[in-house]
């Protein structure tokens, strides 16, 4: 076993990763520089630099990060909710019941993966527009409240569930959604949490499409205010900015660092690779 573990191509794998990760963390590795120096620092790496927090008071009296917060968690909330109610509902259809056209419905959900969410922004826009909710929270999330990975996940986990447990629970009297409720959600517990965390992580950073939808303050999530925050024509302070990323970033690290186990532990659970 020590033979195989230490062969040349273990080792190239293990280089390999320690390089990937490197690259990967040097840009927040900088910002966190950047960010707790003067900006005279910004870009000359000195060990006796003094600390400040300065930059992050600038960053936040400059833009309205606390409005841009509340957007955004309202946002990814109001998705979530949303996402977790239809995807639980459509994905026991698909995986207990059998109805005519049932193979073709699933096969247009699989359709929808494959179908890149910029290809259909001028018919969602048109849509929108039609609705009357341009410039709105609800506009952003309602193009994704219907998750073709959510429904699929979610499928697969419940095709795993005995079917003597949904047998007994209806022997019991339960009705279907009890049986939903208090057999299939329970054991797929796992499987939400990851969805949930690749959910709340991809609409927390989601840009392109907030940035079309939102035209005001009032409905922008953090990724466009940033964007607008970070323009050249209002000034480049790499310091300033560096902070100003650093706080839109800091809900999700801090929960990452603060939980990571419970994240590895639900993905390994889920299956999702």
């Amino acid at each position: 076993m020590s033979a195989v573990r230490n062969t040349p191509g273990r080792w190239l794998e293990i280089i390999g990763a320690w390089m990937v990760a490197v690259l990967w963390l040097l840009p927040l590795v900088y910002a966190f520089w950047a960010a707790f120096h003067p900006p005279e620092y910004a870009t000359r790496f000195d060990l006796l630099a003094p600390l400040t927090l300065e930059n992050f008071a600038t960053a936040w009296s400059q833009a309205p990060f606390g409005r841009y917060f509340v957007n955004t968690f309202l946002l990814v909330t109001m998705i979530l909710i949303a996402q977790l109610f239809l995807c639980t509902l459509a994905a026991y259809a698909f995986a207990r019941y059998d109805f005519w056209g049932k193979n073709l419905a699933f096969a247009l959900v699989l359709l929808q993966l494959m179908i890149m969410p910029e290809v259909l922004i001028v018919e969602n826009y048109r849509t929108m527009s039609n609705l009357g909710l341009v410039d709105s929270i609800l506009a952003i999330g309602l193009p994704y409240m219907a998750s073709a990975f959510g429904i699929f996940l979610l499928r697969q986990t419940f095709k795993t569930i005995p079917k003597e447990l949904e047998d007994a629970a209806r022997i019991e009297g339960c009705s279907e959604i009890s049986i939903l409720w208090r057999v299939f959600v329970p054991l797929a517990k796992p499987t939400y949490i990851a969805f949930g965390l690749v959910s709340i992580s991809h609409h927390w950073n989601n840009f392109l499409w907030p940035l079309i939808i939102t035209n005001s303050v009032s409905t922008r999530p953090l990724t466009v205010g940033l964007a607008i925050f970070g323009a050249p024509e209002s000034g480049v302070d790499w310091s300033i900015i560096t902070a100003g990323t650093l706080l839109a970033v800091a809900p999700l690290l801090v929960a990452f660092l603060l939980f990571q186990r419970q994240f590895v532990q639900s993905f390994m659970h889920a299956g999702i690779k």
